[in-house]
C-alpha cells in the first residue's frame, strides 16, 4: 500500500508547526490518520469504517449538547 504525502492538518490545530494535531491523507481506497508528533506511525481505514467513526463522534456531540 502507497503511503500518501498529501497529508493535511485539522484547522482547529491552529497555525503554526506545532506537534499537537492530528493529520489526514487519503488514497483511491483509504484514509490515513497519523500524530504530528509522530509522523512514521499512521492508522489505515476504509471510507466506511471512517464515515461511521464521524457519525459517532457527531452523534455523541450532538447527545451532549442535548443534555
Amino acid at each position: 500500500m502507497a503511503i500518501p504525502n498529501n497529508w493535511q492538518k485539522s484547522s482547529f490545530s491552529g497555525s503554526g508547526d506545532g506537534n499537537n494535531c492530528i493529520e489526514l491523507a487519503t488514497t483511491p481506497t483509504a484514509f490515513h490518520l497519523r500524530e504530528s508528533d509522530a509522523p512514521t506511525t499512521h492508522l489505515t481505514t476504509t471510507p466506511t469504517a471512517f464515515a461511521a467513526l464521524l457519525h459517532g463522534i457527531r452523534s455523541a456531540g450532538q447527545a451532549e449538547r442535548e443534555c
